[in-house]
């Protein structure tokens, strides 16, 4: 087995290397002049099992140096090039729901298939429908695993899981159901992308701590005007876990200001240091990818990690 990585989350990829006690693959991304990426495998890979590790949040630069290292691993006779995608980019745009639009998840299936990749890993889809845009073998992780553990430490009294819309309501479910408590639900209208004209909620939260549940934090818009409608509805308490901090614009002012007490999130996005606040409590996904890596190599089964 080699494991390699692009250059989006280098700090995640040698986590998971050090769980899986193997060195990190030996690469480089090379540019010329005017820009143009040009990665190179600067190991033998003949017949081995090769896992690819790389996010695709923009820049699109990140996209192309893991198509062309997915290329270049195939072209080297690896016997298998597993695609190991943190943070699935361009996922939001994964139906036609308006006249004239690209269908970029089903167009990133596509390119990473063509590449040459042979299987797919990745962590909270922002669809799990996108798995069938693949034909190819799909491991689709979810992050509850490593999010529970941490909400029950915060010793939350009376909690009450809350989906921040519509999307993410089987997500928040499960969440539900391994703390086994309720389920509200913020229904949310939309103006456009990242304009929200209004929000109300279903359910009841006075007196009970929150608990937010979404795979992707964006500007934190949607997030943000949930917690503070919880505040409005008197909950005591809230606390917020989203897989995927993407964190663009003034989403980081907007957390600091807002009425979420803890915000867990996962480091399948690269957090620089000026986005660390106080407020953000950074879980790794290094174990639980790691171990998914492992099971695949020897041929063990991915689903019984989340019986436990």
């Amino acid at each position: 087995m080699k494991v390699f990585s692009g250059a989006s989350n280098l700090p995640l990829a040698r986590k998971i290397v050090e769980y899986l006690k193997y060195p990190l693959g030996q690469s480089e991304i090379r540019h010329f002049s005017d820009g143009e990426i040009s990665p190179k495998i600067n190991e033998s890979i003949r017949g081995m099992d090769v896992f690819i590790i790389q996010s695709t949040n923009p820049p699109a630069d990140n996209l192309i140096e893991f198509l062309m290292m997915i290329d270049a691993a195939s072209r080297a006779s690896a016997k298998r090039v597993t695609a190991v995608i943190p943070y699935f980019g361009y996922a939001r745009q994964d139906r036609k729901d308006q006249p004239r639009v690209s269908l970029s998840a089903k167009l990133m299936a596509n390119l990473i298939s063509t590449a040459g990749a042979n299987r797919i890993l990745t962590l909270d889809l922002h669809s799990p429908s996108i798995q069938g845009f693949f034909d190819i073998p799909f491991d689709h992780l979810y992050s509850y695993l490593m999010f529970a553990d941490y909400i029950k430490k915060e010793a939350v009294a009376d909690p009450v899981v809350v989906a921040p819309d519509i999307g993410s309501v089987k997500r928040a479910r499960a969440y539900a159901n391994r703390l086994n408590t309720d389920l509200a639900l913020v229904d949310k209208r939309r103006m456009g992308p990242n304009q929200i004209q209004s929000v109300s909620l279903i359910g009841n939260v006075k007196g009970r701590d929150v608990i937010l549940f979404d795979d992707i934090i964006d500007t934190a818009g949607t997030l943000c005007s949930a917690a503070d409608l919880m505040k409005e509805e008197g909950a005591r308490k809230i606390l917020a876990a989203c897989t995927h901090p993407i964190l663009s614009g003034n989403a980081v002012e907007r957390i600091s200001q807002s009425s979420i007490s803890k915000l867990f999130v996962s480091d399948t996005v690269f957090l620089p240091d000026e986005k660390r606040i106080d407020k953000i409590k950074i879980i790794s996904a290094a174990s639980l990818f790691g171990e998914a890596i492992h099971r695949i190599h020897n041929e063990k089964s991915i689903s019984s990690l989340f019986d436990t």
